[in-house]
C-alpha cells in the first residue's frame, strides 16, 4: 500500500503529494495525520529550505470526507466542539509551520480543500482548477475561517453564502485566494520554480520573514477569530435542519454521490 502523502527531494525544496486520488484526496483523519508528519519531518531537516504541497489525480483536495463524517453519526455540542477544535488545531500547524509552503493546485480545490490552501503561505494554480466553498450547501459550516483574512469579508460572504462551488482559476486570482495562474502542462514547473527562488535566500530571514508577515494576523486578532467561528460552527452543526439528515442518511446508505444528486435535485 502506497503512503498517503508522497515524499521528493528536489534540491532544497521539498515537494509533498497528497495520495488518495480515489477520494479527490479528501480528508480524512488518516491523511491529515500523514500530511502533519511529512511537514513535521520537512521543518527539522535543515536540507529542505521550502516546502511544495500538491495533490495526486485529478485533484489538489476535494474537502473534508463527507462519508466518513457521515459514518461518525450524530453528535452533540460538546462532541461537535471537540471535532471542530481538534480540526482547526492541525489546519494551524499547517499555517505555523517554520518553512515556507507552495501550494500546487489542479482540479478541485473545495471547502477543506480551500482551508487548507489557505493555511499554507502562496499558491500557484493550473488553469483547470476550480475553487469553491459547498460548505453552506451541504447544511454545514465552515471549518476553519481563513477566508476573509486572504480575501477579505465581502469577497469571503460572496464564496461562503452562495456556495460557489465553480470558482475559476482566473476569478480566484482576481479576488485575490492565488498568486498565480499557469497552464496545466506548466503547474509542476511553475511552481518548483517558484519554490526554488525562495530557497535560493537565506533561510534564517525567509522563515523570520513569514512569521513577521503571519505576525500581523496575529495582532489583528486572528487566532480569536478562528475560536469564534468553532462556536458559530457547533451551533450550526447542531441545529435542527431536516434537509442536512437527510443529506447524512443518503450519503450511509446510497452513497455520496447519491446524496449529491438528491441535494441538487432539491436546490433545481
Amino acid at each position: 500500500m502506497e503512503p498517503l502523502v508522497l515524499a521528493e527531494d528536489l534540491g532544497a525544496v521539498r515537494r509533498l503529494t497528497l495520495n488518495r486520488p480515489d477520494k479527490l484526496n479528501a480528508l480524512d483523519r488518516d491523511l491529515m495525520l500523514a500530511l502533519l508528519d511529512a511537514l513535521d519531518g520537512a521543518a527539522t531537516d535543515p536540507g529542505v529550505h521550502v516546502v511544495v504541497l500538491r495533490g495526486a489525480g485529478r485533484a489538489f483536495c476535494s474537502g473534508y470526507d463527507l462519508a466518513a463524517d457521515a459514518d461518525a453519526g450524530v453528535l452533540d455540542e460538546d462532541g461537535w466542539r471537540a471535532v471542530l477544535v481538534e480540526d482547526t488545531r492541525r489546519m494551524l500547524r499547517v499555517f505555523d509551520h517554520p518553512k515556507p509552503i507552495v501550494a500546487s493546485v489542479h482540479g478541485y480545490c473545495l471547502a477543506g480543500g480551500v482551508d487548507l490552501m489557505l493555511a499554507t503561505d502562496l499558491c500557484v494554480a493550473a488553469d483547470d482548477a476550480v475553487f469553491g466553498y459547498v460548505d453552506v450547501r451541504f447544511g454545514s459550516g465552515v471549518v476553519s475561517m481563513f477566508l476573509p483574512w486572504v480575501v477579505g469579508a465581502r469577497a469571503a460572504k460572496e464564496l461562503l453564502l452562495t456556495g460557489a462551488d465553480r470558482v475559476p482559476a482566473t476569478e480566484a486570482h482576481r479576488i485575490g485566494l492565488v498568486n498565480r495562474v499557469v497552464p496545466r502542462a506548466d503547474l509542476d514547473d511553475a511552481t518548483l520554480e517558484l519554490a526554488t527562488a525562495i530557497a535560493r535566500n537565506e533561510p534564517f530571514v525567509v522563515q523570520t520573514t513569514k512569521r513577521a508577515v503571519n505576525a500581523s494576523w496575529e495582532r489583528a486578532g486572528f487566532r480569536e477569530a478562528l475560536a469564534d467561528n468553532t462556536e458559530f460552527d457547533v451551533l450550526i452543526e447542531t441545529a435542527n435542519l431536516p434537509q442536512r439528515e437527510t443529506f447524512r442518511r443518503i450519503t450511509l446508505e446510497r452513497g455520496l454521490k447519491a446524496a449529491i444528486a438528491w441535494r441538487d435535485g432539491e436546490r433545481a
